[in-house]
């Protein structure tokens, strides 16, 4: 999903018209206020946002997008790009910064690379799902896992026994489904990136 906030009508539609003709999925929105009132959180997806706009701008966007805890990756495309502006899109996190009238091919290109990064997003949101289930001892023996260490340096850690930190290593398998210390391991600390 693509989600476009431009002021200019004529813009949402040339580039909903464009994307549609690389199977891309649009929903577009005349200002900020719009796409805050009608965005679908469980439903994550690239942001391509003007940068100028009446009344909030695209970088004021982002910054209220980050304060709802809202990361999405997002292109910022302007008529009116000088250096500065492109500095201040990049330090607010933008992928990319783009000048109208937008290139198809630099787009797309845009938009790829944007699609790699809200995977890693959505994978990471999935295994801290996964860790969710885990208790707060069952986190710190997973936690002292990842840092290499055996049950019975975890159980002089955390000052318990060794059949105890085998039982709740023997949880975490179970909720994070999978036996493999390797792949726990993965999971704990892609979830840390």
């Amino acid at each position: 999903m693509i989600y476009l906030v431009d002021d200019d009508a004529s813009v949402r539609e040339a580039l909903t018209l464009l994307l549609a003709t690389y199977g891309k999925q649009v929903t577009t929105f005349p200002d900020a206020a719009h796409l805050l009132a009608h965005m679908d959180r469980a439903k994550p997806g690239i942001l391509i946002l003007d940068l100028r706009m009446p009344a909030t701008s695209g970088l004021q966007l982002l910054k209220k997008l980050a304060d709802m805890e809202i990361e999405w990756p997002a292109i910022m495309i302007t008529g009116h790009g000088d250096v500065e502006a492109c500095r201040r899109a990049f330090k607010a996190g933008v992928a990319d910064f783009l000048v109208k009238p937008v290139d198809e091919h630099v787009l797309i290109e845009a938009i790829t690379a944007c699609e790699g990064q809200l995977a890693d997003l959505l994978a990471r949101q999935e295994t801290r799902g996964l860790l969710d289930h885990l208790t707060t001892r069952e986190r710190e023996v997973i936690e002292l896992v990842s840092k290499g260490l055996g049950s019975k340096e975890i159980a002089a850690a955390l000052d318990v026994s060794v059949r105890t930190v085998d039982s709740h290593r023997a949880a975490i398998a179970t909720k994070l489904g999978t036996p493999s210390v390797a792949e726990q391991t993965r999971i704990f600390l892609s979830a840390h990136r």
